[in-house]
């Protein structure tokens, strides 16, 4: 009996008990975040809730045995000295710092879900690399939102109570062999169940558990974003790597279905000079030539200028964004490379030879230039301006007054559209590229602008109401250029934002971005509204039509004004699974399975079709969705993007 009395009881108990803690606090942190983003993640009922809450604790676990680790080393190490005083300290501190600062990742997400649209991961590191502001961003968000740093702090301050509640009383072990050999046991047990854990179970034939296995146990794939915590979604994704080989169908298959390339014979003689704008958070919501027949109850514009352009100009008020972030904008515009569950620019992948519309516009001899009122770098539209060939960039250092910055992101936009505006032509053709900046959190306007422009219903709508005026008055300036008449302009968003309409908080509709070409030459007859369904990485081809590229193109978009039938194959990624529209249908692909089907007009992803509808019409789209993927992983990996 001597022997068992050497088994640290007192201690597993208490680590059980604070290890308890952490699952109390991250089911808490769960609460409220559905909370504060319960019109984007519609539960049904409080039962519904709960089943969420309990399928969430598999990926709580993972993500408290991370970040307790040494924590629940220390507690068990046979050191002696564990129930000593100073040495409780010790781990006192090794957990909340550790907890801490996990835990604050949670809080974050109350407020930057909103703006991403999925939970934290750690491509979060990528784009923070880029800026020098983030320690402002981060206090002016606090200064925002003040709920958050009181919800954090009161939470805490309870977390170390109750912690605090159950101490450890000094003991020093009799007989040494029996402790050593309890605690090694121990040890080796817990060991065990921390793998486990960790992995999500015990079994050999399965890989750890990821993002996508929390839409398992969801009716609407938004629901995956309650099961997951922060914490988890940015541990798990650190230093992984989704661009892998698959192989699903022949060569052939690929060429007939997918046709990643494409050839146009447009002639054109005077070739058009080109000006894309890539509207910083311009979401479809905000712009009333894009919402005429939504039947959306109390539906108010906020962008009066572009509107009046829209009459003037073919739109497509069914388009989508290829990807969530800004960098991901500029890929998929530019080089119609859409970015998936991994971005396509931050992978190891991003620096190869890629063709885009700015090395055919290279080929024809234009001149190719990029603008971006931020600090040269930023957002990382530099780096890969210079791996597509832009010949030009121009950010806030090359414009010089720093008097017009926001004092947080870049230059203002109408300033910067102004020194735009003169700066390209000098020689033409030209194609160019301006990435705008101001509607962007923290959603602040010019102080002589105060007043000017409707407050709205959420705060973007005052900022998109100032860069729309900030284009207009681009245009007044633009009007008098002797490059103006022969030019092709082109609008859309990088990703959207702030959601103020029931409409826009459907899953595929977080990713609903304007899309419109202009020119005021008739010759190009850019007229109308097409509602066919339309992407970002549509324009690439689109504009290499018009100019009249006649080589062959690699792309998975296709040309909006040609008369080719090329597959329309819509593509994109809620950072855990891959969402494409193709025929009639929507499906989920989680890289391996198909695990969604809808009907094309069901946004909100509400009715699950797998399994209830099976047709061969269906059975071919979801064999070319999974030949698309097979293709972009290949010419992707395989450096094929040429």
């Amino acid at each position: 009996m001597k022997f068992f009395k050497e088994f640290r009881k007192q201690e597993v108990l208490v680590l059980f008990y604070r290890i308890f803690l952490a699952y109390v606090f991250y089911q808490i942190a769960r609460l409220l975040f559905w909370y504060f983003n319960k019109e984007l993640i519609k539960v049904d009922s409080v039962s519904d809730y709960f089943s969420l809450a309990f399928h969430g604790t598999a990926f709580d676990t993972t993500a408290i045995l991370y970040v307790n680790a040494l924590f629940i080393l220390l507690s068990l190490v046979p050191v002696v000295i564990n129930t000593k005083k100073g040495y409780q300290t010790v781990l006192f501190w090794l957990y909340f710092i550790t907890n801490g600062i996990a835990y604050a990742m949670n809080f974050g997400d109350f407020v930057y879900y909103k703006f991403a649209q999925a939970r934290l991961t750690s491509t979060a590191l990528q784009v923070a690399k880029h800026e020098s502001n983030i320690f402002k961003v981060f206090t002016v968000s606090i200064g925002q939102h003040p709920f958050v740093l009181i919800w954090f702090v009161v939470l805490m301050a309870l977390w170390v109570f109750l912690y605090k509640k159950v101490k450890i009383t000094e003991q020093k072990p009799v007989k040494l062999i029996p402790y050593f050999i309890w605690s090694i046991l121990v040890l080796c047990g817990t060991a065990v169940l921390v793998v486990g854990g960790i992995r999500g179970d015990f079994k050999h034939s399965t890989r750890p558990i990821n993002l996508v296995d929390a839409n398992r146990f969801v009716v609407n794939p938004l629901q995956g974003n309650i099961v997951l915590n922060s914490t988890f979604s940015f541990f798990r994704t650190l230093g992984t790597n989704n661009f892998k080989e698959v192989h699903f169908v022949d060569e052939k298959y690929i060429t007939e279905n997918v046709q990643p390339y494409k050839i146009y014979d447009r002639k054109v003689e005077n070739r058009p000079n080109i000006v894309i704008f890539i509207v910083e958070s311009f979401g479809r919501e905000y712009s009333g030539a894009f919402n005429k027949y939504k039947n959306i109850n109390g539906y108010v514009s906020y962008t009066p200028f572009i509107d009046s352009l829209a009459s003037q100009s073919l739109i497509f008020p069914n388009t989508f964004a290829n990807g969530r972030q800004s960098i991901h904008g500029m890929s998929s515009v530019l080089a119609g490379i859409p970015s998936l569950t991994d971005a396509f620019t931050s992978s190891p992948y991003s620096n190869q030879k890629i063709q885009s519309i700015v090395s055919v516009c290279n080929d024809l001899g234009y001149d190719t230039s990029f603008y971006h009122g931020a600090p040269n770098g930023s957002m990382g539209f530099l780096g890969f301006g210079n791996i597509l060939g832009f010949k030009h960039y121009f950010g806030k250092n090359e414009y010089n007054h720093d008097e017009d910055f926001d004092g947080m992101w870049a230059i203002w936009d109408e300033p910067f559209l102004q020194y735009f505006a003169k700066n390209v032509g000098k020689t033409q053709p030209f194609m160019t590229t301006v990435f705008t900046a101001s509607s962007h959190h923290p959603f602040k306007i010019p102080e002589k602008y105060k007043g000017k422009f409707k407050k709205g219903t959420i705060e973007m709508h005052e900022p998109i109401q100032y860069t729309d005026y900030a284009i207009k008055k681009y245009f007044e300036t633009a009007k008098k250029e002797p490059w103006f008449n022969n030019t092709i302009f082109v609008f859309t968003g990088d990703h959207t934002n702030q959601i103020a309409y029931g409409e826009y908080e459907k899953a595929m509709n977080r990713f609903a971005v304007p899309l419109i070409f202009y020119s005021p030459n008739p010759q190009y007859n850019l007229k109308g509204v097409n509602p066919e369904v339309a992407q970002q990485i549509d324009i690439y081809p689109t504009l290499a039509d018009l100019i009249g590229y006649n080589k062959r193109i690699r792309s998975w978009g296709r040309s909006l004004v040609s008369d080719k039938q090329y597959p329309s194959i819509i593509v994109n990624s809620d950072g855990s699974t891959e969402q494409f529209i193709i025929g009639n249908h929507m499906y989920r692909f989680d890289g391996k399975e198909i695990t969604g089907m809808y009907e094309k007009n069901d946004l909100g992803f509400t009715n699950n079709l797998m399994g209830k509808v099976k047709t061969p019409e269906t059975d071919k789209e979801m064999q070319t969705a999974k030949a698309w993927y097979q293709d972009y992983m290949d010419r992707v990996i395989n450096r094929k993007l040429n």
